[in-house]
């Protein structure tokens, strides 16, 4: 893939992203930012049942949304990785 994509990220996912203690969260916006020149990268996998897949980043995962048409990335939910999952 050439070029970048743009990010968005969901308000729900910035009130996310406020809570991650500050150690853990330089690591998690890099992680972030990466998404936009690779929305696919290695150890990124597809969620079963939806459109959306989801990273590791230490003890945080980001799900997200790659839109290809229009060259976006989605991050709509940031948490813990015993909270992410949770409806």
């Amino acid at each position: 893939m050439t070029g970048s994509y743009s990010l968005v990220i969901k308000r729900s996912a910035e009130r996310e992203l406020r809570t991650i203690p500050k150690p853990d969260l330089r690591m998690v916006t890099v992680r972030i930012r990466g998404l936009a020149q690779n929305p696919r990268p290695v150890g990124s996998e597809k969620l079963s049942g939806q459109d959306r897949y989801r990273v590791r980043q230490g003890d945080y995962r980001i799900v997200y949304a790659v839109h290809d048409e229009t060259r976006t990335v989605e991050v709509v939910k940031i948490g813990h990785r015993r909270e992410v999952y949770r409806k």
